[in-house]
């Protein structure tokens, strides 16, 4: 993560239902849309994540509600609320940093959205627009 596009200080986020509540206590990465089929069958649409360092991420209450599924497409797992079924967390296999989804942090983040990633797969039903830096597949 470049200083630039880093936020520090704590920052709190749940899940929908608020069985699965979290704390950073760190840097958090500017935030990457992901138009990727699996972020969007995962949230609906396409995935908003910023990251922050794993040990700087910990679960503050109710961490056995969280589960954690396994695509066979790739070498991430995702972490959801077996509740309320809220998309947390997407985890690459091997990466010091563990990737947040923006919308279940609480307000206010100080964050902004700076690039869109895998636009080659992005839904043939939204538009994207022309502020932010966009990449095929993946960084």
């Amino acid at each position: 993560m470049s200083s630039s596009a880093q936020y520090k200080s704590i920052h709190i986020g749940s899940c929908l239902c608020g069985a699965i509540r979290y704390e950073v206590n760190g840097e958090l990465r500017e935030v990457v849309n992901c138009h990727c089929s699996l972020c969007r069958k995962f949230h609906g649409h396409y995935g908003a994540y910023t990251a922050a360092k794993r040990e700087d991420v910990k679960i503050t209450n109710n961490n056995d509600l969280l589960v954690w599924y396994r695509s066979m497409k790739n070498s991430a797992r995702r972490g959801f609320c077996v509740i309320c079924g809220s998309s947390l967390f997407w985890d690459l296999d091997g990466a010091t940093t563990i990737s947040i989804a923006a919308g279940t942090l609480d307000q206010p983040t100080d964050l902004r959205t700076a690039k869109d990633i895998y636009i080659a797969e992005k839904g043939d039903y939204y538009c994207l627009g022309p502020q932010l830096e966009k990449f095929e597949r993946g960084l």
